[in-house]
This record gives C-alpha cells, structure tokens and sequence, in this order.
C-alpha cells in the first residue's frame, strides 16, 4: 500500500505542477501583451473640432444621411477632397527596395527591368513611393488593420492571423463607407473576413495556399477590365497573393520572382492607362495606391522584425501627386500606419480615433499652402485626443497661444511628456494664428514654414510616443502569474530531485555536474538580447561538449580495464558528434548572421537535380535503416508493418520526386491523395502496432515478462522514430531531408552508445542527452527564435481545403520537428535505462520499480528543463517589458517557448501512455498465466 501511496502521490504532484503552470502561463499572456484600442467608438463630426480640457461630447450624426455627412465633413475640414475614387491595389509581400532600392542606391538592375512602367512613373514624377515601415509581427491580417485603421495591434496577432475576426475598430474603410462610398474588394479573404458587410461586391481567395502563385492572382484579374469600365463602386481593393508565395517557395532570388513582378507591373500599367490617365483634364480624379503589408527574408519569410520584413511599400499613383524630392524617392521614408490618416484626409473623412500615424506631407503638395496647414492640424487634434486618453493631466493652455509662443528653439529637454507635448503644439497653434493675421506675402511664406514645421515637429513626437508606449500590464496579474510558475517549477524539480535521491546513489561525476550547469547556463542567457536571437550557438555548443564529456568518460573506462574494442566503443560518440557537426553548418541560422553562407544556401544555389538527389538519398536511407531495426523483431506482424513503411516510402519519394521536378507552380488538388494516404498509412501503422504488438507478444516466464516489455517498447519506439522521420521528408523543405536523416542516425548513435556504455552513466543523464540533441536539432532544420523561419508552405501539404486546425497541426509538426522526435526517441531508449535485476526477484516483480524508471524520469526530465527555461524567460520578460527589443525579440521566443510546453507535453503524454499501455497488458497476460 506504501508504494502504491508514493506512486499515486508523484503522479498528483506531476499533474498539480503541470496545472500551476499552465495557469500561469495563461495568465501571463492575457496579462503580458498589449490590447489596442485606447479609445472606444469612431470617429465623427467632433474630429474637427479642436480638443479642450474637458470631454469632448460627440456631435450627433446618426440623423445625417450618407450625403448630408460628407457635405458636413467637407465643410468642417474645410479641405476640398482631391480625389473622388481609390483604387487600393495590396501587393503581398513586396518589399519596398525592389523599387525604390535601399540605403540610398536605386533599386538592382534586374528588379528595374522587372517593373519598367512603374519605374517611368516613379522617374517622371507622376507618381511617388515611400519606404512604408510596417511594425511587427510582420504578417497580413495586423499589417492591414494598421493601414486602415493607423493602429498598431496586438503582438498575439499573429495567431489571430489564421483565424481572423470582423475588425470592430474606427477605420478607413467604415469612415468611407459611411459617407455613401460603394466598396468592391477582388483577393485575399482576410478583407472579407475583417469587414464582413462593408462590401457590394467581393471574390476573396484563400491566403494561405502558398504553393499557388498563378491562379490566386488570375481569380483577381479577371475582373479587372470590368470593375475599372464600372462607374459604380468609390473603393476597389485589390489583393495580389502570388508574390508572397512565390517567396515562399522559393525566396527572393525564385525564378518566378521577375515574372510576377513583371505581372503586377502590366496590372499598374493597365489601371493607370485606363482608370487615370483619361482624367487628365476631368472633374472626376482617381487614386491608385500601390503598398505592400510587409516584404520578405531572403529564404522569402516574414513575421519577424528585420528590416528585410518590415520594409513594406506605399506607392502614390494620381494627377496632382507630385513630390518635392525629385529623382529622390529612395530617400522617402514614412510608417505603415501613415496611409490611414493620409487618405482620411485626402478623401474628406475623419481619421480613425486610435490612429498613430501622421499625414505623409509629400502626398499633399498640389493642396494650397492653408489646406496643408489645415490638413496638419486636423491631425494634430486627432494624435492630441490620443495623447489626453494615455496622459489624463495632459492639458495647456493653447488657446491663447499667439506669436509670443514661436519659440525656433521648443523645449523639448524638459522631464514632463505632458509639457514637451504642449509646447510642441502651442508652437505650431502661435504659428498657424499668426499666418491667418498675416497679409504680407514674405511673412506669410515664414509662417507657412515655421507653421509646417512645427505641426511636422510635434506629429512625430506624438507618434513616436505613441507608437512605443505599451498598453498598461496589469503588473499584479502579472506577478501572480510568475508566482504560479515559479511555484510548478520548484515543485517539478523537487520531485525529481526526490526521486534521485531515491534511485541513485549520492555520488556525482562531470557528466551529472555539466547538465545540472548547461540548464543554468541557458535559463542565465535569456538575459542577454543576443543571446536569445542566437540561441542556436548555446545548443549546439553544449550539446557537442556533453557528448566530448561522454567520449572521455568511454576512453577513461577502457583505460581502467579490458571492457570492450576502443573503436567499436568510441565509434557512436564521434559519429554523433560528426553528425552534430553537419547540422551546424546546414543552416546559419540565427538573426544577425544569417547571411553568412552555409550548406543549404549552396545546395541551393546549385542545380535543382542535387538537392532532389540529396532528398531521395535520406528516403532509401531511412528505409533501409527502419528495415534494419526490425529485422530481429520476433514477431510476424513486422511483415505488415515493414510493407506499410515500404508503400509510405515509395508514395514520399514519388512525390519528391514530382514536386522537385516541376517547374510550374500550380495548385492541383488532384496530387493531395498522395500526402493524404501518407498520413493514413503512418496513422494506421502506429497506432494498430502499438496496440496490437504487446498482445501477441509471447510471455511464459518472469524473464521472458521483462525481456518481452523491453523489446516491445523498443520496437514501437522505433516505429514512432521512423514513421515521424518520413512525416518530416514530406514536409519539410527538400534541403532539409539530409538533416532529418542525421537527427535519425544521431538518435541510433546515442542508442548504441548507451547500450554499450551500460552502466557507465546515469538513467536521467541518457535521457538529459537525448533531450538536448532535440533542442540542437530544431536548430538544426533551420528554426530561430523569429516568426520569420516558420515554414507556412509545408502546413498545407495534402490539404484540399483551407483548415485553420489541420493546417496548424501541421505547421506545429514542422516547427517542432526534431524535439518531439527525441520524445518519441525516448520510448526506445526506455529500453536501456532498466536492469532486469533491479526489477525483478524470485518472489515479486516490481513495477513500482519498474515504472519509475521506465515513465517517471523519462517524463520528468524534459518536464523540468523546460518548466526553468519558461519559468526563467517569464521572469526576464517581466523586466524587460519596456526593453527596445521586447517585441521584436523578447516577444517571438516566449510564444515559442510556449508553443515548446506544448510539444513537451505530448511528448511526456505519448512516453507515459506508451509504457502504461504495454505494461498493463503484459501484467494482464502475467496474471492470466499465474506467473
């Protein structure tokens, strides 16, 4: 009964450790990252009217029509709109320096010849374009809510990307649409989905079937010619998927890069010459505004914060656009969240209420010098509303500003937000009233100019402020859920270290005292910026020196006596550490090195036919090293098992195959049968063979009991290794096949190293070991602590249909590839960590002993280098919540490392119920028989 109490009280204290941090990790997302808006409402008639110190009451307009609410708001803005229609033409994924170059130089020579007539629009200064800095996460659905709103949202946006919500916000296109504007949207189904009922005519296609670069766009264009002959809508949206995804396939340098540049060239061309080249000399005058939600890694990614990501596009194509940067437009820098208030002001409606960004001045050069003013400080009233709902002190007394106040040199050194920002626009205020007194022409140029600038001055302080200012954490929830997680944490490592105490002896060698140091070391670098963003350089480094531990230990134990051939016993270990050496190289991975060059980017660079040789050589490999394995199984349900795997191989290598030898990427829902039966055969193999395999297991003796346990966890280990493997060559990009083979071939090397090493080395060292090659080979595959990396391609293999759930399981496959292989791993290491004399006697057969060692270290150990590393980054981001990088480094690994816990636990879930399931049958066959 004893025994039974302490195995029931460790799962207890397993499961309430589990809970307190799932809690706790709960909480602290809720609690950690911000929740836009500010202001609830939208935006109305009061927008012009200029803030005071008491609340503003909104003027009624909801018994205005459509008409007599844009007559009001042309009257009250007192700026007539330039422009009548807007034709928003989003190019997914193109970053700005593929036409305006970057750093000052003009754009690469190959990227001009791509784009040549919007190149001629950009040299003749009929149209302007801007470096639109995008915030992150740099992915569609946030990207777009800032330019239609001004707003930056939520960094838990990124999630929300894949599943998106109606946008209940102020924003643009509501504004607009309140007016009387009739909107038609052709593309991507986020507009769709954010605005739901604001469109009389929408064809939305599917965003995340990256593996289709022709017809997403095709099912655009098609209605082109119609919707631009059509006199009836005010705003056409039109939403171009293909280049994002032919960046995700094949990154920048694809070559299907120029010709979908080119594609989009001619549509700009075609608009332009149709929809505004006519107006010339009409009353009726059309926008087109060109941008971009966000641009691309070199590999084609984006989630991330690099300036290759957040380098989006904001092109101004219209009569009346001109710039005063002539031949410098590289040099025009501006923010996403700059093209709401733009337009707002461009087409005589309200800026939305929780806008950030100020007016792109350049936009509005053809306005009279008074309208630019007006349109300045209609913007300024707007960010002033903004700043007293994040500054309730903030109040001056601008009203009476006059010339006295036109200080050249503001005050911006003073320690009060509040006062800086009220001299910041009482300057601007004194200004603009003394240019309305003015009638001397010189004086009235001087004030245009001090006026201007001052606006300028004070909007961009405003909007940097605002723009970094994180909405209030609730510090106590916060707390609390550190507390919570802190709690999980000591418990998980109190019993394990109980459980040590229990099963070891109290003597330690180098190889006990180096783990123990690289779980420290690694929770103590989380403090340091860099080292999060390359934290590949921390695994890699202690993983290697763990396993040069381990050859000294094997060389130590020979030199004391005659146990065993040197190189048949130090073989494994360099062969891991070879391997390990490889995967280090394959990818340079990491955020600020990762232009340096490495195998994957010459495998690359090379002919298509080396890498789809090197793909089809890890497919036999791995075949042929499964078959191996299960050669000596005494059981004739191999036979079935091994047929399975042969028709799962054959089926990966034929879609190899074909997807590295074609040179057109079209979506054809009629190969996904292939990946499909993939899936159901892997499925149906597993889980019929573990299941099945314990029973027709023979078992007539105590020693046949143990013997049969162990080589039945062996063998459906090693079911779960190598049908997760060929999962992962379906996957994964074809240049990884090469490293998801050597994480495999390390895995065995490990194994013959713990057989032959025996009990040379603890049972939770082995496991420690097997959990950091995991660690080093998520690495390896070419995964960083940036959203950028995450490979969206590959969640959609044999999916027919848009799922939101199926493809995210697959994408979490993918990301999480080599850890939870080293879970699935540990069932068959399980094996060698139980001496069948510590478990056994003539008079009782312990499973008590049995399952501590066969389930409670096998889970702890992964439970409780995770739960330090979690538990510790909680903690630094706590303090680093108003650090530089905490969005854009900070943020991205915590929701990692949480996605991390999650494998962490199917891993533990899937050990603990392999070896419950099989050991519940064997002592169900045990008693059957009276052994």
């Amino acid at each position: 009964m004893a025994s039974s109490l302490k195995c029931s009280t460790l799962a207890v204290g397993v499961f309430t450790a589990a809970l307190l941090q799932i809690a706790g990790i709960s909480l602290f997302l809720l609690g950690f990252f911000p929740v836009k808006p500010t202001l609830p409402g939208f935006s109305g008639p009061e927008s012009y009217q200029m803030p005071s110190c008491d609340s503003v009451t909104d003027v009624e307009k909801t018994d205005l029509s459509s008409e007599q609410l844009k007559s009001l708001y042309e009257e009250l803005s007192s700026i007539h709109p330039v422009y009548d229609r807007l034709i928003l033409m989003v190019i997914d994924g193109l970053p700005a320096e593929f036409l305006l170059g970057k750093d000052r130089e003009p754009p690469a020579k190959a990227m001009v010849e791509a784009m040549p007539y919007t190149q001629y629009l950009l040299s003749n200064d009929l149209a302007v374009g801007f470096h639109a800095k995008a915030a992150p996460p740099t992915v569609t659905m946030p990207r777009l809510k800032a330019m239609v709103s001004g707003a930056i949202g939520g960094f838990l946006d990124v999630a929300f990307n894949f599943n998106t919500q109606a946008f209940l916000d102020d924003n643009l296109l509501y504004q607009l649409y309140s007016i009387g504007w009739r909107l038609v949207m052709l593309g991507d189904e986020t507009w769709i989905k954010l605005f739901p009922n604001l469109f009389s005519r929408k064809d939305g296609v599917s965003s995340f079937f990256v593996k289709d670069t022709v017809e997403v766009d095709f099912n655009v264009s098609r209605h082109l010619d119609v919707e631009l002959a059509a006199k009836d809508w005010n705003l056409l949206i039109l939403h171009y998927l293909g280049l994002d995804h032919v960046g995700h396939i094949g990154g920048r340098q694809s070559i299907l890069m120029a010709p979908k540049l080119k594609e989009m060239d001619d549509i700009i061309k075609e608009i332009h010459m149709q929809s505004i080249v006519p107006q010339k000399n009409s009353n009726s005058q059309t926008l087109l505004v060109v941008v971009s939600d966000h641009g691309m890694t070199e590999a084609g990614n984006h989630g991330g914060s690099s300036y290759e990501e957040t380098d989006s596009l904001a092109l101004f194509i219209g009569h009346g656009i001109r710039t005063t940067t002539h031949g410098k437009n590289v040099n025009n820098e501006a923010f996403q969240v700059d093209i709401a208030p733009t337009l707002a002001l461009l087409f005589g409606v309200p800026i939305p209420k929780n806008n950030i960004g100020m007016m792109i001045t350049n936009v509005f050069q053809s306005l009279p010098e008074e309208q630019r003013l007006r349109a300045l400080e209609l913007n300024s009233w707007q960010l002033l509303s903004l700043l007293r709902a994040n500054l309730p002190r903030l109040c001056c007394d601008y009203s009476t500003s006059s010339t006295s106040s036109l200080d050249l040199e503001a005050d911006l050194s003073t320690d009060s937000t509040n006062t800086k920002f009220c001299n910041l626009f009482s300057k601007a205020v004194a200004a603009h009233n003394s240019l309305r007194l003015q009638n001397n022409s010189c004086l009235r140029t001087d004030y245009f100019e001090i006026a201007s600038e001052s606006y300028e001055l004070f909007l961009r302080n405003a909007s940097e402020w605002l723009s970094r200012r994180a909405t209030d954490k609730p510090i106590h929830i916060l707390l609390f859920a550190v507390i919570l997680m802190l709690m999980s944490c000591f418990l998980f490592i109190g019993i394990t270290f109980q459980l040590f105490h229990k099963i070891y002896d109290n003597r330690w060698c180098i190889e006990d005292y180096f783990i123990f140091i690289t779980i420290l070391l690694h929770a103590i670098s989380f403090g340091s910026s860099s080292f999060v963003e390359e934290e590949q350089y921390t695994w890699h480094f202690l993983t290697s020196t763990l396993y040069l531990i381990f050859l000294l230990s094997q060389v130590q134990d020979l030199l004391k006596g005659p146990n065993g051939n040197l190189p048949e016993v130090i073989s494994p270990v360099i062969l891991s550490l070879i391997f390990g050496r490889i995967l280090r190289g394959w990818h340079q991975g990491g955020i600020n090195w990762v232009h340096l060059p490495d195998i994957s980017k010459l495998l690359l660079q090379s002919s298509p036919s080396t890498i789809t040789f090197l793909h089809i050589t890890a497919i036999l490999s791995l075949f042929t090293l499964y078959s191996k394995s299960i050669y000596s199984l005494k059981s004739h349900f191999k036979l079935a098992l091994w047929l399975n795997y042969l028709i799962g191989a054959c089926l990966v290598l034929f879609q190899s195959i074909k997807k590295n030898t074609s040179n057109t990427i079209l979506v054809d829902h009629g190969t996904t049968w292939i990946p499909q039966a993939v899936y159901i055969i892997g499925g149906i193999s597993v889980i019929s063979f573990s299941i099945v395999l314990p029973w027709v297991w023979s078992v007539s003796s105590k020693r046949d009991l143990f013997l049969g346990i162990r080589e039945c966890l062996f063998a459906i280990g090693s079911t779960y290794v190598a049908f997760w493997c060929l999962l992962q060559l379906l996957l994964q990009q074809p240049v990884n096949a090469i490293p998801v083979l050597l994480i495999y071939m390390q895995i065995h090397a490990s194994l013959s190293l713990f057989v032959k090493g025996g009990s040379l080395r603890k049972d939770w060292v082995k496991v420690a070991a097997i959990h950091f090659l995991g660690l080093s080979g998520h690495f390896g595959l070419g995964n960083t602590n940036s959203l950028a990396t995450i490979d969206v391609a590959g969640a959609f293999i044999g999916i027919s249909s848009y799922s939101t759930v199926l493809s995210g399981i697959l994408m979490f496959c993918i990301t999480y590839a080599s850890p939870i292989l080293s879970h699935l791993s540990t069932v068959m290491y399980i094996p060698t960590m139980v001496d069948g004399v510590a478990v056994s006697s003539k008079e009782k057969f312990e499973w008590r002993t049995l399952l501590e060692r066969m389930v409670a270290i096998p889970c702890l150990v992964p439970l409780v280098v995770n739960s330090v590393a979690l538990t510790s980054f909680t903690v630094v981001l706590l303090l680093m919540r108003n650090h530089l990088f905490v969005w854009s480094v900070f943020s991205p690994k915590y929701l990692y490392l949480c996605a991390s816990t999650i494998s962490v636990y199917a891993g533990v879930l899937v050990i603990a119920g392999t070896v419950f399931y099989t050991c519940s049958v064997f002592a169900w066959k045990m008693r059957k028989c009276k052994i």
